[in-house]
């Protein structure tokens, strides 16, 4: 698996860490197969802490990456850090029906986050 961030050129971190399955198409939409959980935009930051709080508490989701001395911990953000746990619980959970849920605070998204061209001044990067 690959580990993502979107960042601005000047390196200065502006959202989520996003884990992406190897199974992607190459065109920016995945195969009918993969999907990715991330976090739901407008959510609010009491949901999204309980939330990251459950999907790192419960032992499915691998987190370390997003700790402090983890490789993906920048961007330093509550809607990465939470995309990131999402994912990761939704990737272990096999993509189970109701495992990208979160309390209505993620989402499931066909679009391989990895490919998303989000303006000229952000670039997609690998934060293995």
């Amino acid at each position: 698996m690959r580990r993502w961030a979107v960042v601005m050129a000047a390196a200065v971190a502006v959202t989520g860490i996003l884990m992406i399955s190897s199974s992607s198409s190459r065109s920016g939409v995945a195969s009918a197969a993969a999907t990715w959980c991330i976090a739901r935009s407008g959510a609010g930051a009491k949901a999204l802490q309980t939330a990251l709080d459950y999907a790192c508490g419960s032992g499915v989701a691998d987190c370390a990456p997003v700790q402090p001395s983890g490789l993906c911990y920048l961007p330093n953000s509550l809607a990465a850090h939470a995309s990131y746990a999402f994912n990761s619980y939704y990737q272990r959970s096999n993509a189970a029906p109701g495992a990208c849920d979160f309390a209505d605070t993620a989402t499931v998204t066909v679009t391989d986050p990895s490919k998303i061209l989000l303006s000229s001044s952000l670039l997609v990067v690998s934060c293995r």
